[in-house]
């Protein structure tokens, strides 16, 4: 492995998590299931609910499938495979691998919870195009913001309390962006400013990944 380039190390990580995936099904599955026993739920209490509250149910069950979905990825890494990685790969890659499946399964759940609220509670009247751009980048900012704290709780001896006591203030900024951001496109009319709050959105993401690989060889050596 050392005698291949670093985006190749970096597929190969991929592929391994791809794998290990597959192969854990069962993983898988129980978010599929907590995903559609959630909504289903949803669907019985609420039943049609309007704009706003679809909205924020919404994000809500998105939220809760993140952390679900992305806190386990450095936390079920044993210290054994660890250490093996630290002889053969830099952490940079181990880190970049990490961020690229957790956006890749979050781009997905994204995708499904929508689909999913849209069969069940109905589809809102909302603007399409952009609102799928926030489902889509909206899941894709919580999965790189989880992966964030899940690497930082691997290195405390895989405490995932610190994913929520660090994740509290880091989560909620977001989150607010993220719902000024889809408020307004529940409203037929265009609203001035969107796109600058969705740059700041990006920014964001752009700030979350550059720490991660910053920071993240520096917690590997611990």
């Amino acid at each position: 492995m050392q005698t291949q380039t670093s985006t190749q190390r970096i597929f190969l990580l991929l592929k391994k998590d791809f794998i290990l995936e597959w192969r854990q099904k069962y993983s898988l599955y129980g978010l599929l299931l907590y995903l559609c026993s959630a909504v289903f739920a949803i669907k019985m209490l609420h039943d049609n609910p309007e704009d706003t509250t679809w909205n924020a149910l919404f994000w809500i069950i998105l939220l809760f499938i993140s952390v679900n979905a992305v806190a386990k990825s450095f936390l079920q890494e044993n210290k054994q495979r660890n250490l093996y990685y630290y002889t053969l790969i830099h952490p940079r890659e181990i880190i970049i691998s990490k961020l690229v499946y957790n956006v890749i399964l979050m781009a997905g759940m994204s995708l499904v919870s929508y689909l999913l609220f849209v069969l069940l509670l109905g589809s809102p009247n909302v603007q399409l195009g952009k609102f799928m751009l926030m489902v889509m980048t909206g899941g894709i900012s919580l999965a790189l913001l989880f992966t964030m704290l899940a690497a930082i709780a691997s290195k405390a001896d895989g405490n995932s309390a610190l994913i929520a006591i660090l994740g509290f203030p880091l989560v909620v900024p977001q989150l607010i962006v993220i719902a000024d951001l889809s408020k307004p496109l529940f409203v037929t009319m265009q609203v001035l400013g969107w796109w600058k709050l969705f740059f700041v959105l990006l920014f964001l993401d752009f700030l979350i990944i550059t720490l991660s690989i910053i920071l993240f060889p520096y917690l590997w050596k611990e």
